[in-house]
């Protein structure tokens, strides 16, 4: 069961894709949600994205651990959305983490994950211009190297753009799969 990762800028359709990736390749899939609701403003961006995936999603909350939330997801869900990379890395470099060694060990973990689908959805920041400051730059950079060291160990990348998945890695995705359904 091979693992699929998503991309695309904001607003793209990326995990409205994503979320039906993930109900056509398990029966009991998990939301691994790694967003922190931080604001006001956040707090209704989450409550507002559980309500579009509905019910059929167990959410799981993990900002930082996420090699250790997915091994502990794969135990009970046969497919896991991870939303999103991006997110992650920033609050590991918020918290002070080690960017390289976290993504390191999220590889070891993915590679191990052989009874769940894991799909992964992230931003493309490398497509606009370099940015004007050194944190900023270190996030891109650490953004891209870590989209890089994840598609060579997924089966399958999509990258999204207005709603559409183009075929990076793998084969296209089924009929039905790439119609948008809502806002994402």
């Amino acid at each position: 069961m091979g693992h699929m990762l998503v991309l695309g800028g904001a607003r793209s359709g990326k995990t409205g894709f994503a979320e039906r990736l993930a109900m056509r390749a398990g029966l009991r899939p998990a939301y691994l949600a790694t967003a922190q609701a931080l604001d006001a403003e956040m707090r209704e961006r989450v409550r507002a994205h559980r309500e579009q995936r509905g019910p059929q999603f167990e959410t799981i909350e993990e900002p930082l651990r996420l090699s250790r939330a997915i091994a502990e997801a794969a135990r009970h869900h046969d497919a896991i959305l991870v939303d999103c990379l991006t997110l992650w890395i920033t609050n590991l470099i918020m918290a002070e983490e080690n960017v390289a060694a976290a993504v390191d060990e999220l590889v070891t973990t993915l590679v191990a994950t052989t009874t769940s689908r894991v799909i992964l959805v992230s931003n493309e920041v490398g497509l606009g211009i370099v940015p004007d400051n050194a944190m900023a730059r270190m996030f891109r950079d650490l953004a891209g190297a870590a989209h890089q060291r994840v598609a060579e160990i997924c089966d399958d990348a999509y990258f999204v753009v207005a709603g559409l998945p183009m075929v990076l890695k793998g084969v296209a995705p089924e009929p039905g799969v790439a119609r948008r359904v809502h806002e994402a």
